[in-house]
C-alpha cells in the first residue's frame, strides 16, 4: 500500500532535517564529489558522514559510484539543487521580514515611551510610589 503524498513530502523534508545531509548536498550542487573530498571539507567523523550520505542514498536524493578506489558521490537530480535553492530564497525572505518586523516595532516603541527624568517629566508612565525600587 502507498503512502498518501503528503506522508512522502513529510519523508523527503525529514531527510533534509540534519545539518551534515544538507552540507552535502550543497557541496554536491557543483557536480560529483569523492567521500574523501567531502569528509575534509564538511569535518566530520568518517563514520557520521558515511551515516548521513546512506540516509540520503536512501531518500533517492543522491546517487554514488566507484570511480576507481574513490566511491563518488552526485545529486540524484538538479530538482534538488532546486530545492536548496528555494530554502535558501525561502529563509532570506523570512528573514528579512523578521528584520523588518523588528525595525517596526524599535521604532514604534521608541514613539511609546515617555522620556523620564527631563524637563516636563511628569508621573504618567512612571511606577506608583509605593512600587519604586
Amino acid at each position: 500500500m502507498s503512502v498518501p503524498l503528503y506522508q512522502a513530502k513529510a519523508e523527503l523534508f525529514r531527510t533534509l532535517g540534519h545539518p551534515v545531509r544538507i552540507r552535502v548536498l550543497e557541496l554536491l550542487q557543483d557536480g560529483p564529489k569523492p567521500v574523501r573530498e567531502l569528509l575534509a571539507t564538511i569535518e566530520v567523523e568518517a563514520s557520521n558522514l558515511s551515516q548521513q550520505l546512506a540516509v540520503l542514498r536512501r531518500a533517492g536524493m543522491v546517487t554514488s559510484h566507484r570511480d576507481g578506489p574513490l566511491v563518488m558521490y552526485a545529486l540524484s537530480t538538479p530538482d534538488v539543487a532546486d530545492l536548496l535553492a528555494a530554502g535558501r530564497r525561502i529563509l532570506g525572505a523570512v528573514l528579512t521580514d523578521r528584520d523588518a518586523l523588528l525595525d517596526q516595532l524599535r521604532a514604534d516603541e521608541a514613539r511609546a515611551v515617555p522620556a523620564i527624568g527631563g524637563e516636563g517629566d511628569s508621573a504618567e508612565g512612571r511606577e506608583p510610589a509605593g512600587r519604586r525600587r
